[in-house]
């Protein structure tokens, strides 16, 4: 095989959804339950997106939960971190309210499923801006649980964020291989796109196209889900035919 490991990014690409309207949604049901306990939303608000973009700017010393919670911390004191708790509650019991608005691709399992079973290591590479448990309720939500996955970043294993590209140096370093065995594939061009200046090769999923900036896509491979798995035939086939040992 041309390639020993595939990155999947989750928001966009196996879990189709417009990111924004998931944002707000998620904003407005934790707000609600966090008002009991004396949490202003307006407040809160701007104590989460703080601690996101202290994650997006993580230097690599401490885990992005660390920061997180420093930042959090910073602002409402130490015995916010009584609350801690009250944070993994509202994602057991009331997180899937958020599916709905999600959508469904019936493709995802089915090629989550093959690549593994041809072999693939594969890497649920979701920006690690939110905990375990929230991503693993997503992947279930795309249908790409988390035990097929060799790797998933959360924001308790993960150092760095998208898009930075020692994200992705950090994954290839714990999976053991070089970044041109890699392909990454998302539908961000900002986040999902830069993987290429390590090495890896990547994939455009258009289906949810983020592309902030404009940027010309016809560089890189892009298309349906069906459009990758015919890319990663491709690739096997070629690699097959050159007579290497890849």
């Amino acid at each position: 095989m041309r390639y020993r490991a595939i990155l999947f990014d989750l928001d966009g690409t196996l879990l189709p959804q417009d990111l924004n309207e998931f944002l707000k949604a998620y904003f407005r049901l934790l707000s609600q339950y966090m008002a009991p306990m004396g949490y202003s939303p307006d407040k809160l608000l701007e104590t989460i997106l703080a601690g996101m973009q202290a994650m997006v700017n993580n230097d690599g010393r401490e885990s992005n939960e660390t920061v997180f919670w420093n930042t959090f911390i910073s602002v409402y004191g130490e015995k916010a971190r009584e609350d801690e708790n009250a944070f993994e509650t509202f994602y057991r019991d009331d997180f899937d309210k958020l599916q709905k608005i999600c959508g469904y691709n019936p493709i995802v399992p089915n090629l989550i499923r093959e690549l593994r079973d041809r072999g693939y290591l594969l890497v649920l590479a979701t920006n690690p801006l939110f905990p375990e448990i929230a991503t693993r309720k997503r992947a279930h939500w795309a249908g790409a649980d988390l035990e097929n996955f060799a790797l998933y970043t959360t924001y308790e294993n993960s150092y760095a964020c998208k898009p930075h590209v020692e994200y992705y140096r950090q994954i290839v370093e714990k999976l053991g291989v070089q970044p041109e065995e890699c392909l990454m594939v998302g539908n961000d061009v900002t986040e999902d796109m830069v993987a290429k200046t390590i090495g890896m090769d990547v994939f455009l999923i258009t289906d949810c196209l983020i592309n902030r900036d404009g940027a010309d896509i016809s560089q890189y491979p892009n298309g349906s889900f069906e459009d990758l798995l015919r890319y990663v035939d491709f690739s096997e086939q070629n690699c097959s035919d050159c007579g290497q040992n890849c």
